[in-house]
């Protein structure tokens, strides 16, 4: 299993189309994922101050498009030293076919707004 943070909003695009194309996708040419355990330091570094934000839960089995396991991309996450750049995250080179996503559960900001938690019950 692997996971992507959205918007609302554009999760409700893709349902319609049937595919997600996240902005990355055109402006870097994939999909940042992560795993479990980098959910909450990407969510942390890169959504701060985001509301409104799912949580794709995403079975590898079912992709059509390319994953890779690369790198960071963003290797200076604004949280020093959260992110290690020797770390490895799945890149998804191509659309996420809706299909593939098995649960969506909202990604919320703990009460003073800084960080987030995970959601309970995750697969």
């Amino acid at each position: 299993m692997i996971y992507h943070i959205t918007s609302r909003s554009r999760w409700a695009q893709a349902q319609a189309a049937g595919l997600y194309r996240a902005p990355s996708l055109e402006s870097e040419g994939f999909i940042h994922c992560s795993r479990l355990d980098q959910v909450l330091d990407v969510a942390n570094n890169f959504y701060r101050d985001q509301s409104d934000l799912l949580l794709l839960c995403i079975e590898e089995g079912e992709l059509e498009s390319e994953l890779r396991w690369e790198a960071p991309a963003h290797p200076k996450p604004i949280t020093a030293g959260a992110i290690a750049a020797t770390a490895r995250f799945p890149h998804l080179y191509g659309p996420l076919k809706v299909g593939a996503v098995t649960a969506v559960m909202a990604l919320e900001a703990t009460a003073d707004g800084d960080t987030f938690t995970l959601p309970s019950g995750l697969p």
